[in-house]
């Protein structure tokens, strides 16, 4: 299997390229805005794992929604996985969202990620949608670690999260390439905190903690039953890892 990973160079990306012989590719090889350059790109490749993507304006949505829309096409005769989020949800539901329940996307982010599924549905004809949660542990400090480390900083006691640990989620995607399953997966860690709670356990240390600002999907647990049952790989929680 010849494989592909998108965004190589980033947190996931990199991670997934330490644990395998897979290709990355990053901004600095192709803009994945750019039909004709991700049809180069991607030619020959047997499988893509599409982790690129931005989160902040003024490119998250031709990022998202275009790249997505670009790679899903280059990649419609390969195996497809592309990686989305859990703000594609609102956060009211008051149980762990199952991959069923109805996008609801309440920020800008949010709603350039649910798009984005919608355009590799449209072209590409099975592909596998990974819906995950905050990324921690990666082999450099990520955003989370920076910023749990930032005594400034204030951490929300009411949004709840699955936080997974990089190599995990890494190891889960390698594995689900080389399985045939299509639709959409929730991959995320067992334990369900609150963003003041993630931030203390990386901290190792208190941290400043306050409810989250109107308008902040709160509740955004995942339930990743059907991936626990699929996979070898152990989604373990924040809370085992950082004990």
């Amino acid at each position: 299997m010849r494989l592909l990973v998108t965004g190589g160079t980033g947190y996931l990306g990199s991670e997934l390229l330490r644990r395998s012989d897979a290709r990355g590719v990053s901004s600095r090889d192709f803009d994945i805005r750019d039909a004709e350059a991700v049809e180069r790109g991607l030619a020959g490749f047997d499988s893509v794992i599409h982790t690129a993507y931005r989160q902040d304006p003024p490119e998250a949505w031709s990022v998202n929604v275009d790249g997505s829309r670009n790679v899903a096409r280059a990649a419609c005769r390969a195996r497809l996985i592309h990686l989305s989020t859990d703000v594609v949800f609102d956060g009211s539901l008051g149980r762990p969202y199952e991959e069923s329940d109805e996008l609801s996307p309440t920020h800008d982010y949010g709603r350039s990620k649910a798009a984005a599924e919608d355009a590799v549905r449209e072209e590409h004809p099975e592909p596998l949608i990974v819906r995950t949660s905050l990324l921690y542990g990666g082999a450099q400090p990520g955003k989370h670690e920076l910023a749990a480390d930032d005594p400034s900083l204030t951490f929300y006691d009411d949004e709840l999260r699955n936080p997974i640990q990089c190599g995990d989620l890494a190891a889960a995607l390698l594995e689900l390439a080389a399985l045939d399953i299509h639709g959409v997966l929730h991959v995320a860690g067992a334990d369900a905190v609150s963003r003041c709670e993630f931030a203390r356990l990386i901290a190792r240390r208190e941290v400043r903690c306050a409810p989250a600002p109107p308008a902040r999907p709160l509740d955004c647990r995942l339930d990743s039953s059907r991936a626990r049952a699929l996979l070898r790989t152990r989604l373990r929680g924040v809370r085992e890892v950082l004990a």
